[in-house]
């Protein structure tokens, strides 16, 4: 290969989202009209000029030897990765004081099957409500049988996975103790007799069909006050016998839900915290996850979930 041609090579491997951007996505709003509704066209044209001086800037100036710099303001979009150190840092200071100190904390994750996810997009209010609620309904109810203590959770909302594909689960930041429901002492999660010692929360099938039952219910409901957009690939869905038969379908299958113990023992809960935060707050790509990049394709680095369905990533 040339000298010339690799030196182009590793410039497109450099390339950043914003770069990336900059170049295709005024082309990409005028060819797809109606995919670029008016959010997705502030979402790109944020992302593309965060830290421009299309969005502003400030003088700092050092105090002792009076040398200037000019700082272009960020744009602050939830997707930014350029943004991503400034929310990872706002999200963990946020979160601190809701974590209890010299308590073990569990990541629990839901995940929505995947034509559930396809669904939620064009429903994302309601659905991403009724994801929210039948997971903590289920942690409630099976925290409560199984351990007999009052639960609590601290809940965050992601809707795509590694490949960019609709993708929608909540991560849950759940304490392994409360206050018991009988006395009010303080109780911590213990395993059923005959488990090995270690870390338990609670029984993890369990636990999933639970959530499962709790979001069907939920859909039925939303089903039957006709609160769904039903459109493209759904339309099929307005009609009642497809309702049902799509919902005993979702009720056959095995959904995805696991339980992370922490990082390792002795784990403090703030380092739980950072530990979560990496990902949770990250945008769904970052600049250091682009190989290369054209006016026609994007290559990136991407993990593949080893569960169909859900799709845990590993």
């Amino acid at each position: 290969m040339a000298a010339a041609e690799q030196s182009a090579e590793q410039a497109q491997a450099k390339l950043t989202v914003a770069q990336i951007l900059s170049r295709t996505a005024g082309d990409y709003v005028a060819g797809h009209p109606r995919q670029a509704v008016p959010q997705v066209q502030s979402t790109l044209a944020k992302l593309s000029l965060c830290r421009t001086a299309a969005l502003g800037a400030r003088k700092l100036q050092c105090g002792n030897c009076r040398h200037e710099a000019i700082v272009y303001n960020s744009c602050g979009d939830r997707h930014c990765p350029q943004c991503a150190g400034a929310k990872r840092s706002d999200w963990i200071d946020a979160c601190e004081p809701l974590i209890l100190s010299g308590v073990d904390h569990y990541q629990v994750v839901f995940t929505l099957p995947g034509e559930l996810s396809r669904l939620a997009l064009g429903n994302r209010r309601q659905l991403y409500n009724l994801l929210f609620s039948a997971a903590w309904s289920a942690l409630k109810q099976t925290i409560e049988s199984e351990q007999g203590f009052d639960p609590a959770a601290l809940m965050v909302l992601h809707t795509w996975n590694q490949k960019l594909e609709a993708h929608a689960h909540v991560h849950a930041v759940v304490p392994g103790g409360g206050p018991a429901l009988v006395g009010g002492h303080w109780k911590d999660a213990t395993a059923p007799d005959g488990r090995p010692k270690g870390w338990y929360l609670v029984d993890a099938v369990t636990l999933r069909r639970t959530f499962r039952e709790h979001f069907i219910k939920g859909l039925r409901r939303l089903f039957a006050e006709a609160e769904l957009k039903l459109e493209g690939e759904f339309a099929h869905l307005l009609i009642t016998e497809q309702q049902e038969a799509l919902l005993a379908e979702l009720e056959r299958v095995e959904w995805v839900s696991y339980i992370e113990p922490p990082p390792h023992e002795g784990c403090r809960p703030e380092l739980v915290l950072k530990y979560l935060a990496r990902y949770l707050t990250g945008g769904p790509i970052s600049d250091a996850r682009i190989i290369s990049a054209d006016e026609r394709q994007v290559t990136f680095l991407a993990r593949e979930g080893k569960v169909t369905g859900g799709q845990r990533e590993q």
